[in-house]
């Protein structure tokens, strides 16, 4: 049964999402559910939490498993439950990766293997997320699927998250070719919205955080390399988007805004947004931190990182809508709701143990 034929004999009702109790992911489940879903998280919690997931949703609709992408046989069982799944589950964060390489290659490397091993069996359709560090430090934007990545020697763990993803790509794409899997890629640029956590390295929520607290905000390096940032509901709407359409099969998507600002800018925006919109000019409230001195000497930095999103928009016609102001304000809001009461952010999982179900 082809992919087409599949679809139209299944109501695609069930969902499954590892990594579903992250930032991404819970705003997916979210997605999901409101579009009539069933969806099924598997999580380990080591970056995730069942907070993110809220409380407003059918919670009827939604169930967690915590376990580790890596046990193949409670993933076989809940990609046999399914009809269409999303991987998100990886280690994530600039800090974690450069501190903690080894885990950064068992979750990303073994897991997504023994994911696309239990879909190949069960012939599940598979959206699986990449990243826009898969294109290193190259030059030439903006970035098209199809283009040469640049990175660094082996020497820098810096670049070791790029590899492991580029290998999770390489393994998508073989089991496409090879046993007619029907995967999606989708490589992700710098998603961001209200439930990120800033601990692993992301940069809106830490200076938000700071900047809330009444800190110096830190700019890394001199603050002039440039990304562009993409609200999580603009990526979640492209995430079901591909998954829904059958010619995005075998193909790689970026996923991202092609609005462009240096990390300086940013800095500024967040002060003045939130100080209630007055204009913050002190550059005292700024404070410079070297690359060696926030990760490890040596540590290589991209200096513009921006998607070509023209394959995205011709195949599904997705186009990010939420301007970055507008994302910031819904993460400031989100920061001052969560500091006001960070005694009860704490999710209690002293009793969650084992492969089961939260609902």
């Amino acid at each position: 049964m082809d992919y087409s034929q599949q679809r139209a004999s299944q109501t695609m009702g069930r969902a499954l999402i590892t990594g579903g109790a992250g930032f991404i992911g819970s705003h997916l489940t979210e997605a999901l559910i409101h579009r009539g879903y069933q969806v099924t998280i598997l999580d380990n919690l080591s970056t995730g939490r069942t907070g993110n997931i809220p409380r407003s949703i059918n919670r009827e609709a939604v169930r967690v498993v915590v376990e580790t992408v890596n046990n193949e046989d409670v993933l076989a069982s809940l990609i046999g439950e399914c009809d269409l799944v999303f991987h998100l589950a990886a280690a994530v964060g600039v800090n974690l990766i450069v501190r903690d390489p080894i885990r950064v290659f068992e979750d990303n490397v073994l897991g997504t293997h023994a994911l696309l091993r239990a879909a190949s069996r069960y012939h599940k359709v598979v959206v699986m997320a990449s990243t826009s560090e898969i294109y290193g430090k190259s030059e030439r934007v903006p970035f098209g699927e199809d283009d040469d990545r640049l990175l660094g020697p082996t020497t820098k763990s810096r670049w070791s998250y790029s590899t492991t993803k580029a290998i999770d790509e390489f393994l998508a794409l073989a089991y496409y070719r090879q046993t007619n899997l029907p995967v999606i890629i989708a490589r992700l640029f710098n998603t961001i919205g209200p439930r990120q956590s800033g601990q692993y390295g992301m940069v809106v929520p830490r200076l938000v955080q700071q900047s809330l607290r009444g800190e110096p905000l830190t700019v890394y390096g001199d603050g002039l390399q440039r990304r562009c940032f993409c609200d999580v509901e603009d990526v979640t709407r492209a995430l079901i988007g591909l998954a829904e359409c059958p010619e995005a099969l075998g193909q790689v998507f970026n996923v991202g805004s092609i609005n462009e600002v240096s990390i300086l800018e940013l800095a500024h925006r967040i002060l003045n947004l939130t100080n209630s919109g007055e204009s913050v000019e002190d550059d005292n409230r700024i404070m410079f931190v070297p690359y060696e001195r926030a990760y490890e000497p040596g540590f290589e930095d991209t200096r513009r990182r921006v998607p070509d999103i023209g394959r995205i928009g011709k195949t599904i016609g997705w186009y990010p809508q939420v301007p970055l102001d507008e994302t910031l304000r819904r993460v400031i809001a989100y920061c001052r709701d969560t500091q006001s009461v960070s005694s009860q952010s704490v999710t209690n999982t002293s009793s969650i143990t084992g492969a089961h179900t939260f609902q």
